[in-house]
């Protein structure tokens, strides 16, 4: 392999791709990035075996050829080279990269190409496609809500269920659940897939904020899903199980609404949580109704209390509720709507909040217990 590349483009490309190397390497060739001539540029890959991310520089080919080179030394090495310049590479053998650029020039042992797993790539046609910028806030207001804990996998991943000319994302943990229906560009018969939230993470932070498609591909004879945009493709594997019937858990009607102000809230809610963090996290959410009505937000610990309140515009039952206060600022913090609505079934059942304007997205959180 020989070829030159500019550097700004390989040092863009590795930080993409390095996103899915493996930190705890299984197999040594996982901890590399994998270098292969191809349609004309330089195709760099990497993968954990859970997520695998490709990356197309353009560049001037002298003769074919792949190696894997370890992908921290050689984003380091070529992150400290002088930006704009051409970075030569060549190989003439199978286990050493020689690097050249100006009156740099380095080796690099590496791993035969051929050790490094085989990666799905975007050669099929997409299942569907989706705008860039929805899918990416789409992902923003869901993927906060997915476990963490490996206790129940099935959790971790985002469940996507197509249906004709939609596609509704849904996460939960066991204590909260977000669900955003977004159009497609290409209509697909009902079906769904559960992806790991891990996967989306890095998915989102390669999507742009415009209305560019995104290439959808379900392999589903591979049990895998490939997101394609122009010169990146990303593929993740997908989870298998069943993925809880969350719509039985979302309240269909409510005995108190309770519209407030996001900022107004979450400036409420923050100095709260200083407090809160002593007791478990625990804040609790006092709907006073009547001519001026208000939500008001208290936390109570053995290292002091607090007490805020924002006006609310307030319809049914005053009631009080307890809930986790993070669980309050993720959703206020991911979900941008300049007005929420809060509905409520009293202490025990679960709160609902929409964004005002929004009947495509719904975030359901449990509440707290308490002894008062």
């Amino acid at each position: 392999m020989k070829l030159s590349v500019l550097q700004e483009n390989l040092a863009r490309g590795l930080t993409i791709v390095g996103r899915a190397v493996a930190s705890r390497a299984t197999l040594p060739v996982l901890a590399n990035v994998l270098l292969r001539t191809e349609d004309g540029g330089l195709k760099l890959t990497a993968t954990n075996l859970e997520i695998g991310i490709t990356y197309w520089v353009p560049g001037k080919i002298e003769r074919d050829g792949a190696i894997t080179v370890p992908a921290r030394l050689f984003a380091d090495l070529v992150g400290s080279l002088p930006a704009a310049e051409r970075v030569e590479l060549d190989t003439n053998s199978l286990d050493t990269l020689a690097l050249q650029c100006g009156r740099v020039a380095t080796h690099i042992r590496g791993i035969d190409a051929d050790e490094f797993p085989a990666i799905q790539t975007a050669g099929e046609r997409p299942t569907t496609r989706i705008a860039q910028g929805t899918l990416r806030r789409a992902l923003t207001e869901t993927i906060f809500a997915s476990a963490s804990d490996e206790a129940r996998p099935i959790l971790t991943g985002v469940l996507w269920h197509f249906d004709g000319d939609r596609v509704t994302l849904a996460a939960a943990d066991n204590y909260r659940i977000a669900v955003r229906t977004l159009p497609i560009l290409d209509p697909v018969p009902d079906m769904s897939v559960v992806v790991p939230a891990r996967s989306l993470t890095e998915l989102g932070r390669i999507l742009s904020d415009t209305d560019d498609p995104v290439d959808v591909v379900l392999a589903g004879a591979r049990n895998q899903i490939l997101f394609h945009v122009e010169g990146i493709d990303l593929v993740s594997r997908l989870i298998d199980g069943q993925f809880p019937n969350y719509q039985q858990v979302l309240p269909t009607s409510h005995a108190t609404s309770a519209v407030v102000d996001r900022e107004e809230l979450l400036r409420t809610l923050r100095p709260a949580s200083f407090i809160a963090s002593a007791a478990a996290n625990i804040v609790k959410l006092v709907v006073a109704g009547g001519a001026d009505g208000e939500v008001r937000v208290t936390a109570t610990a053995e290292i002091g209390d607090y007490e805020g309140g924002v006006s609310a515009t307030v319809e049914g039952d005053p009631t009080t509720i307890a809930f986790n206060v993070r669980y309050l600022t993720d959703v206020l913090t991911n979900v941008e709507a300049e007005q929420f609505v809060i509905e409520l079934n009293g202490p025990l059942s679960p709160g609902v909040f929409r964004p005002i304007g929004d009947e495509a997205y719904i975030h359901v959180v449990m509440p707290v217990r308490t002894t008062s």
